[in-house]
Order: C-alpha cells, then sequence, then structure tokens
C-alpha cells in the first residue's frame, strides 16, 4: 500500500481487500515492528480507520509475533512518528481486549477516536475447536464498527459502511485472512442464504497473497459457518470426529 509522502518512507506491507458488496473493506497488513509504527500509525490517520482487530498476542510461545504498538496501560500515551496515541479506556472480555484510542495528529492539530481490539483466544497450536468465540467476537465488532461510522455522520463522504478496517495477525495473511474470510461469508449468508467459501478464498488471494496459510484455517471457516447456520436455526446440529487439529499455524 502507497503512503502519502510525508517522509522518505511511502510504502507499507498492507493491502485493501474487499468485503461483502463493499470494495476495500479491510485492510490487511502484517503486525507492525517497531521500525513501522509511524508508518503503521500514518495509514490509520490516512484510510481514517475507526477499528483495529488484532488476531495474534503480542508473545506466543516465547516468539514475537508483533511488535507493542498501541499503549497498553490505560491513560498512556505513546508517539510513534508525527502520531501521539493514547489509550483512553479498556475493556477486558473472556476472548478477547477492547482499548479505546485516542490518535492526535501533531502535524494538523487533529484529534480522532478509535479502537483496538486484541483477539486472546486463538490457540498457539492450531485452530479452534469451536467457532463459538470467534462468531461473537465477530458480532462484537459489527455492532462497535456501525456505532462508530453513524458517530462520523456527515464528516464521512466515502462508502456507505465506512472506513475499512485494519486486520492483522503476524504476517497478515493466516489469522487475517481466515477472519475476513468468515465476515464476507457470514454477511452473504445473512443476505442470500448462501456461502461460497472456496470462491471467496480464491479472490481474497487475488488481493493479499496467500491468505489462509493453512488447511485447518481453511477447514476452520467451514465450522464456523455450520456453527453461526445451527446458532440461528439454519441447519440441525452436525456431529464431528473427535480429531484434533494440532497443526503449528500462524
Amino acid at each position: 500500500m502507497q503512503l502519502s509522502d510525508w517522509s522518505t518512507s511511502d510504502y507499507i506491507n498492507a493491502s485493501f481487500m474487499d468485503g461483502y458488496k463493499r470494495s476495500n473493506d479491510y485492510i490487511a497488513t502484517q503486525g507492525p515492528l517497531p521500525k513501522t509504527f509511524g508508518d503503521f500509525w500514518r495509514m490509520v490517520w490516512e484510510q481514517m480507520v475507526l477499528i483495529i482487530v488484532m488476531t495474534t498476542r503480542v508473545v506466543e510461545r516465547g516468539r514475537v509475533k508483533c511488535g507493542q504498538y498501541w499503549p497498553l496501560e490505560e491513560g498512556r500515551t505513546e508517539q510513534h512518528g508525527y502520531f501521539l496515541v493514547r489509550n483512553t479506556h479498556i475493556q477486558l472480555f473472556q476472548d478477547f481486549k477492547l482499548s479505546q484510542l485516542e490518535l492526535y495528529n501533531t502535524q494538523s492539530g487533529e484529534r480522532r477516536e478509535l479502537c483496538h481490539y486484541l483477539y486472546v483466544s486463538w490457540p498457539d497450536f492450531g485452530v479452534p475447536k469451536s467457532a463459538s468465540a470467534m462468531l461473537d467476537f465477530r458480532e462484537h465488532v459489527l455492532q462497535r464498527r456501525e456505532a462508530a461510522v453513524q458517530n462520523l455522520g456527515s464528516s464521512w463522504t466515502g462508502p456507505p459502511g465506512g472506513p475499512p478496517v485494519v486486520v492483522h495477525c503476524s504476517a497478515g495473511i493466516g489469522r487475517t485472512g481466515t477472519f475476513c474470510t468468515l465476515d464476507i461469508c457470514l454477511s452473504r449468508l445473512e443476505d442470500i442464504a448462501t456461502v461460497d467459501i472456496c470462491q471467496t478464498v480464491r479472490r481474497m488471494r487475488t488481493q493479499r497473497a496467500f491468505s489462509i496459510q493453512t488447511w485447518d484455517q481453511y477447514y476452520f471457516c467451514y465450522t464456523a459457518v455450520i456453527e453461526y447456520s445451527q446458532r440461528h436455526g439454519k441447519m440441525s446440529p452436525v456431529q464431528w470426529s473427535d480429531s484434533d487439529l494440532e497443526t503449528d499455524s500462524e
């Protein structure tokens, strides 16, 4: 993705991806590294991002998966490039952490508010055995996004769905692709009562290569759609085998 020419850096490892009936609905990106924190926040500012979805913990199995690019503590402020990032409020849920952030542009003197979601229930190995937590997480993100877009009022002149949602894991392809695939497929299911996971992934990979890295992640999308359908009375319960999906994946 190209950034505006504010400095010598004008590129960030990120890709626009289409959602369901929405162009450029997501920005799939690599987990920010210390040297890219400023560029990451510049991208967030330029695209008027309201929601950030992080699907990896900063450290997993003793390995750093992503830089600590936002303030962890409520009331704390950090500077990254031209931006001051302040954590104004933290809410803890069973499967995720929601931080309310204030982004201050020191060049223009403007302030904006956004939500940072940290999903913590993806296992260190493989994929979740149940999609229930992820389905609840997605619903919370959607509700918060809708409210944030409404709060923009007339200041937002772009697509009705609002600014893109930033989604990242470590490389920005595995769990990121899984989350976006689920959101697209479930939105389609809600709209026209059909899904096409295979075609969704194929299209996504034309916009960000290697989205969904493993068979387990692909399989998880199917189980999640089934769980969602059962939850909403669209199909009867299905019996699954007890085999565990324990391969290592992002």
